[in-house]
């Protein structure tokens, strides 16, 4: 089941198109990576997804139904990437506040506020104010305030920024418990590496488009280029022949590229035939930082995959 869709959603700010005939959807429970470089859109469609702005053409849809900004806020759950706390306000104050706009009563309100509290080490800062948080501090705050609610959709834009890696695995891990648990989980970053490790689908978007959409799999798959990496006797680099070239050697181990039509079998029997020791054989797949920056550096190969869905 989807819990979120949207169909053709556009967003002008006078002549400029930030958002420009979006459709996707995201299934209930997922993790959905949302990237894009400086200005491609992302903030200005997650304010649309919120209700902070009101798409000019297209519909938004929550669990089948048109999005209501006002009935549907509580079934949301957002942390943007610029902090929404009050400075001058004592941390429980405002925890046990914020949880009640979301509809809490009180006392439920003040149970959740203490697990998470406890959870994350944070039951001596009660009575601290914001201003006399670090960054990292701040950021756990956010995300405890953000979730406190139980929303079915959760949107943390770089969640991750300032925290050490100590508390990053905690977010990370907190992330992965609540999708678990049912929650669906839209997460911004600029860091592609915890794209891979956390996101199970990812669209890029681009100068207000969309330039790419699947689950994480798909896409490395579709960006392979047949290369592969072996592990061989380290004489083997300056080998020439039609099934394979190889692009890059250092001891114990050659990185080639398959030629034509040649099969990783072909590989296997050539080396086979040559009478030199395999001791590994991998496919490498492409990061999705590197298809990252090729799409959006605009290469050839870049349009080619424009139109991927």
């Amino acid at each position: 089941m989807n819990i979120l869709e949207l169909k053709n959603v556009q967003k002008y700010f006078t002549t400029q198109k930030a958002v420009d005939n979006i459709s996707f959807s995201i299934e209930q429970g997922s993790i959905f990576g949302l990237l894009g470089p400086n200005g491609a859109g992302k903030t200005t469609l997650l304010r649309m997804i919120t209700g902070i702005f009101y798409p000019d053409n297209g519909e938004i849809f929550l669990n089948g139904k048109p999005f209501d900004p006002i009935k549907d806020v509580g079934h949301i759950g957002y942390m943007p990437e610029e902090r929404g706390l009050y400075k001058k306000m004592k941390i429980g104050e405002q925890a046990l506040y914020l949880a009640q706009l979301k509809g809490l009563s009180r006392a439920d309100a003040m149970k959740k506020i203490k697990a998470w509290f406890i959870k994350f080490e944070m039951e001596s800062w009660w009575n601290k104010k914001v201003e006399d948080l670090s960054k990292g501090m701040s950021q756990k705050l956010q995300f405890v305030i953000t979730v406190l609610h139980e929303p079915e959709l959760i949107i943390l834009d770089e969640p991750f920024s300032g925290l050490d890696p100590v508390n990053a695995n905690l977010i990370k891990n907190e992330i992965f418990n609540l999708a678990k648990n049912g929650s669906t989980v839209i997460f911004s970053t600029h860091r592609m590496e915890q794209v891979e490790e956390i996101c199970n689908h990812i669209m890029l978007i681009n100068k207000g488009k969309k330039i790419l959409d699947g689950t994480v799999t798909q896409i490395k798959n579709q960006f392979k280029q047949n290369i592969y990496r072996l592990g061989a006797s380290t004489n083997a680099y300056n080998l020439i022949t039609h099934i394979f070239e190889v692009i890059k050697h250092q001891p114990n181990e050659l990185m080639l590229k398959l030629l034509q039509d040649s099969t990783t079998n072909d590989v296997l029997k050539f080396f086979i035939s040559q009478d030199i020791p395999v001791h590994s054989f991998n496919e490498v797949l492409p990061t999705i930082n590197e298809i990252f920056i090729q799409l959006v550096e605009g290469t050839p190969e870049a349009r080619q995959f424009e139109t991927i869905n």
